[in-house]
Order: structure tokens, then C-alpha cells, then sequence
């Protein structure tokens, strides 16, 4: 009796040695993951902070539209108060956590197409610096999207792959989610010279 306890304790300690490097590659992938989703957040709070200093420039012209000034600051609020654990993200935190960001890009969108009717204000140098800084923030953010979905991509190839697959189901790694592009984004946009 007590040669098969020992034979059976023996296995179970073999077994945790084996499935140590899976369990640590896991963990070593979430924390990649972890890591470049602050930098999506960074990048995204990086475009929230310019934001004011945007609205305070445009404000400056007396007559500017306070709707699209309004609908800038609101979008940008509402994104501001998402916050996503990404060791519990789901699809739907993401896809939720991408739409109010793609609020704010809308809004800001339509602020800079508005600005076209204020020859004085493009000319301005503070708003054309802000409006560089913008420019180079959503390609940093375009790039941390990036990296985090090649992050997600090698994390999910580790939960699904043999024999770390048993690791994932036995300690909980479950796959993540994927950034998307936009609904409609495949179809380029119309450009009018009306």
C-alpha cells in the first residue's frame, strides 16, 4: 500500500515539474500582454490630455461652434471613465473600450473639419502644434494597438498549444481579445470639394 502512495506522489510531483515551464511561459505571455495594454491606455490618455488644450485653443475664436466643442469634451469624458482589467479583459470590454475611443476620434474628427472654415485659426501656431501632436499621438496609438495584438496573438497561441493547453486549463489562462478595425473601416472615405 504504501509502495503505490509513493508511486502516486512521486507522479504528482513529476507532473507539477512538467507542466512548471507551460505554467511560467503562461504567466511570462500575460504579463507581455499586461505590459502593452498600459501602453494602449498611455497612448489613449496621451490623445485625452491634448484634448483640453485643443478646446481651449479653438475656444479662443469667438465665434467657433460650441456643439462640436461640447460633443469633444463629452466623447472624451465618457472614454476617459472606461478602464479594463486585461487579465480579465472579454471581447465585449474591448469592443465597448474601442467604441468610446472611436467617439472621441469622430468628435475630434468633426472639430478639425469645422476648423477649415477659420483661416485665422489654422494659421495659429498653438493650434497647429496640437493639432502635430494629435497626428503623431493616433499613429503611437495605432501602433500600441498593434503590439498588443501581437502580444495577444503569441499569448493565445500559448493557451492553445500542445501540451501547454493542460497548463491554461488547470491554472485558468483564458485567450484574449483582438483589437478590430471599425465597422465600415474597409471602405475608404469620400472625400467633397463642394
Amino acid at each position: 500500500m504504501k509502495k503505490w502512495l509513493v508511486i502516486l506522489l512521486v507522479a504528482i510531483v513529476a507532473g507539477g515539474f512538467a507542466l512548471m515551464p507551460s505554467y511560467n511561459g503562461l504567466v511570462k505571455a500575460e504579463e507581455e500582454i499586461d505590459s502593452v495594454w498600459a501602453n494602449v491606455e498611455s497612448s489613449y490618455q496621451r490623445r485625452a490630455d491634448l484634448i483640453p488644450n485643443l478646446v481651449n485653443t479653438v475656444k479662443a475664436q469667438a465665434n467657433f461652434e460650441q456643439q462640436t466643442l461640447t460633443n469633444v469634451i463629452e466623447a472624451r469624458a465618457k472614454a476617459t471613465q472606461t478602464k479594463i482589467d486585461p487579465s480579465n479583459m472579454t471581447e465585449e470590454q474591448l469592443a465597448q473600450f474601442q467604441q468610446e475611443q472611436n467617439q472621441v476620434g469622430s468628435a475630434l474628427s468633426r472639430l478639425l473639419v469645422t476648423v477649415e472654415q477659420y483661416p485665422q485659426l489654422k494659421a495659429h501656431e498653438g493650434f497647429m502644434n496640437l493639432q502635430a501632436q494629435l497626428e503623431g499621438t493616433e499613429n503611437r496609438i495605432n501602433v500600441a494597438r498593434n503590439k498588443f495584438n501581437d502580444a495577444a496573438r503569441g499569448y493565445n497561441q500559448k493557451v492553445r498549444q500542445f501540451p501547454t493547453t493542460f497548463a491554461a486549463l488547470i491554472f485558468g489562462f483564458k485567450e484574449k481579445p483582438y483589437f478590430k478595425s471599425t465597422s465600415g473601416a474597409e471602405n475608404a472615405p469620400t472625400v467633397n470639394f463642394n
